[in-house]
């Protein structure tokens, strides 16, 4: 099994949200009394104690516990959880399991994100008409005093905290699934590791110890990345081989009996017969 890096500050800890104002910056789908009776927060902060004691097994199942109580729109608390999963299937070296979860992490916050934009693109809207009607009424000696600072109301600051938030999971989610598709070999998987490292490379809230870890995958990985392609694509071309050979035999032919012509060209190729005249 190839060893591409150690674990990263995002995969050795999981995300611990319990702020207290996480259910309240939600939009209520259920009563309170509902909303207090799920007990997700509980099955998390045991799930939680178990990583930091390395039973990573008995974690997994607690946090898949609080994934199941957890209401289905609460995104963000999903994507918490599934990226925690993740964690835990890093420390087992359950590569395909780690990546799975921590894609469902990311497209939790990606939902999130749309939700929220379209949320405040109402809410752009009626500020904007807010903002004409406050300018018809205006006094003259108002208008010439000039705009005042404009300091953020508390659901902007929520807003902003919220946003924060989601970069920060987002983050630990994309390194972990990174880590893991490295690791899973394979020509798709590095290339989706590097896909993942590119976006990791921009984002501005990393670690030092993360971006260091990125920058260093963003040299090791390419040259992985060709190989494994140079690798497949030979073992493709000899399983074709064969195929035609199987095909070819009653003829008594076989591959070696034709040659691969590239045309500079259009970068295609053609199928000539060796010695004669070519098909196309």
């Amino acid at each position: 099994m190839a060893t591409t890096n150690s674990d990263t500050p995002a995969s050795k800890a999981p995300d611990n949200d319990d702020d207290g104002d996480i259910i309240q910056q939600v939009q209520e789908r259920f009563s309170p009394e509902e909303e207090a009776a799920t007990d997700s927060n509980a099955h998390k902060a045991e799930a939680n104690t178990l990583f930091t004691s390395g039973k990573y097994d008995a974690a997994i199942n607690k946090y898949d516990e609080a994934v199941a109580v957890c209401p289905n729109y609460l995104e963000y608390e999903v994507a918490v959880l599934r990226s925690n999963i993740s964690a835990c299937h890093l420390k087992l070296e359950e590569w395909k399991e780690a990546v799975t979860n921590a894609t469902t992490a990311l497209d939790a916050l990606d939902r999130l994100e749309r939700q929220e934009k379209g949320e405040q693109e109402k809410e752009a809207i009626k500020d904007n008409d807010d903002d004409a009607a406050e300018v018809e009424i205006v006094s003259a000696g108002a208008a010439k005093a000039g705009p005042a600072m404009r300091q953020d109301s508390p659901a902007e600051a929520a807003r902003r905290k919220r946003q924060e938030d989601i970069a920060r999971i987002r983050a630990k989610a994309l390194m972990r699934r990174a880590r893991a598709r490295s690791e899973l070999n394979g020509w798709s998987n590095l290339e989706g590791a590097i896909e993942d490292y590119k976006k990791l490379d921009v984002m501005t809230n990393l670690t030092p110890a993360d971006r260091k870890i990125v920058q260093s995958q963003l040299r090791v990985l390419p040259p992985r990345a060709k190989a494994a392609q140079e690798k497949e694509t030979a073992e493709m071309w000899a399983k074709l081989k064969d195929l035609g050979n199987g095909i070819l035999k009653p003829f008594g032919l076989s591959t070696d009996s034709f040659n691969m012509v590239k045309d500079e060209k259009t970068g295609g190729y053609s199928l000539n017969f060796a010695g004669g005249s070519g098909s196309k």
